[in-house]
């Protein structure tokens, strides 16, 4: 069947906001989006088999035994934890996805339906391709090569050192201050740093420290308590618009669902360098911290 809008929205030219200059990878928001949206595609389904187009994509076990592994297993459970997405099997291993800058998880309907057959076409972006006791096809693309799925018994062996949930119910202030306290990195550094905390990336990061009212070059360890509170309660506070709002759909992330994800409409700083601070009206300006675009209102958050 020819790949549609639905299927592949990045295919279609008004799924993303552009290239533009910063890299923009899915983040807790859009990796939980897509975990809430394949549940209830995928649970109590099962794998008739699978093929693997670019073996590196698998980081383990090795292709063919992937293949052997997940074979007439069925999707039991769905969680995320930071940035990967966890799809329980019946087996009790999990499949443990990690979209990276462009990878895509795809649900697509059969050729024909009630004719029991498959979706046929395939581009060279596709890696990955389970065929489902449903005659539907979930497919994991990815442009750019640099997302990884893994079939483990163990997942902490994969995500085992990540640091809090900033969702978690047991983060809280004093959490955060626990993790920057002593801290020379600067605090937007530090946000990025998945072993501190787990799912914030570089969209989450510049918009809760603006909300926040924070400089993203101070060390971390220079947070008063004060500010430590207002960072805890801009990141949550981000975070839940982030997923409410289905994630931001910029370069080529959109929901499993092919609607855009609309985050993107709030942003008040993140690729704004240039542009007036809505709240002040002086330009945001941009810097790199950790070989990354940072993006602030050197006036809002001095």
């Amino acid at each position: 069947m020819p790949v549609s809008c639905l299927s592949w929205p990045s295919l279609c030219s008004g799924s993303s906001a552009g290239p533009g200059p910063v890299a923009a990878v899915p983040e807790l928001p859009e990796v939980e989006t897509y975990v809430r949206a394949l549940k209830p595609l995928l649970l109590g389904k099962t794998v008739l088999k699978a093929e693997v187009r670019w073996p590196r994509t698998i980081a383990a076990p090795d292709a063919a035994r992937f293949t052997d592994l997940v074979r007439k297993r069925r999707f039991s459970s769905f969680g995320r934890r930071g940035k990967y997405m966890l799809l329980g099997l019946d087996s009790g291993e999990t499949l443990i996805v990690h979209l990276r800058m462009t990878g895509e998880l795809r649900l697509l309907p059969p050729a024909q339906p009630g004719a029991g057959a498959t979706p046929t076409h395939v581009d060279k972006h596709t890696h990955v391709l389970f065929d489902l006791d449903t005659n539907e096809q979930l497919r994991f693309r990815d442009t750019r090569k640099f997302g990884r799925i893994w079939l483990i018994e163990d997942s902490a062996t994969v995500i085992g050192n990540l640091g809090p949930e900033p969702l978690g119910e047991d983060f809280v202030p004093q959490t955060l201050a626990q993790s920057l306290a002593g801290r020379r990195a600067s605090i937007k550094s530090l946000l990025l740093n998945q072993a501190v905390l787990a799912g914030v990336g570089n969209i989450y990061a510049d918009e809760s420290l603006f909300r926040a009212g924070i400089d993203p070059r101070r060390a971390g360890g220079s947070l008063t308590l004060d500010e430590i509170k207002r960072l805890y309660l801009a990141l949550r506070d981000v975070l839940l618009a982030g997923i409410e709002a289905q994630g931001s759909s910029v370069q080529s992330y959109a929901p499993p669902t092919g609607a855009k994800g609309g985050f993107q409409e709030q942003f008040q700083v993140f690729r704004r360098s240039g542009q007036p601070c809505f709240t002040c009206g002086t330009p945001v300006s941009r810097t790199v911290l950790s070989q990354r675009s940072t993006h602030f209102c050197p006036a809002c958050q001095s």
